[in-house]
């Protein structure tokens, strides 16, 4: 086994369809988003690191974390800030944004249906998937939490997704980075593996946090994606 992978009580299932999320997966978006998040938040007068942002929202809609900043801070966000948020993020984008090594090869090659369910809004979604070239591999194939009521950590986005596939939630592996996605996965009975490949996992390649939240395995390189599938 190479040393960008690892398996922790893998479940074995026969895949037929793979749920990607997006940031922090298929684009490495995670480190500018959340240091724009984080600057944003300090500007209306959030006292909070980039650190703690990672921790408590990675993986979560605007609308989870505004409720989160107004229960927890006693702060509310003045009106037009997401929107303002959402838009320095993009243009931060333009600059800076890649798409994850191999990304691209690995989803190519992978022979079966796949997706993307994402707990970002349409726009930013097209315009990351588009920026870093992806788009033509996810067209067509692409939801957002908005499109449910409920976003990560319930089941609701990826339940959409599989039923908008046509595919039944056990036969699904979501490729997940944050605690909140793994727990919607779980929730929704499908199989889920950890990525740690993106520049937010610095502080932990492993995945301790995504394998106590439920996922079976861990893989931090596009090299390995077949196995996690089950293909190797």
């Amino acid at each position: 086994m190479s040393g960008s992978g690892r398996t922790v009580a893998a479940e074995v299932r026969p895949i037929g369809l793979v749920i990607f999320d997006c940031d922090g997966v298929l684009i490495d978006s995670e480190p500018i988003s959340l240091a724009r998040l984080t600057a944003g938040l300090n500007g209306i007068g959030v006292a909070i690191d980039v650190e703690t942002v990672r921790a408590r929202f990675a993986g979560t809609s605007m609308a989870s974390i505004m409720g989160h900043v107004a229960r927890d801070y006693g702060v509310a966000a003045p009106e037009g800030f997401v929107e303002a948020v959402k838009a320095d993020t993009l243009r931060a984008f333009d600059r800076e944004l890649r798409a994850m090594t191999g990304v691209a090869a690995a989803v190519s090659a992978l022979g079966i249906p796949h997706c993307v369910a994402s707990s970002s809004d349409p726009v930013r979604l097209r315009h990351s998937l588009g920026l870093t070239g992806l788009l033509p591999l996810f067209e067509g194939r692409i939801f957002s939490s908005v499109e449910v009521a409920r976003g990560k950590p319930f089941p609701d986005l990826f339940l959409h997704a599989a039923a908008r596939m046509g595919s039944a939630p056990e036969a699904c592996l979501v490729i997940e980075d944050s605690v909140p996605g793994v727990t919607a996965a779980r929730a929704a009975g499908m199989s889920v593996v950890g990525f740690t490949g993106g520049g937010h996992w610095r502080h932990d390649p492993a995945g301790a946090d995504l394998t106590a939240a439920g996922a079976s395995r861990i893989f931090r390189d596009y090299s390995d994606l077949d196995r996690m599938v089950g293909f190797a």
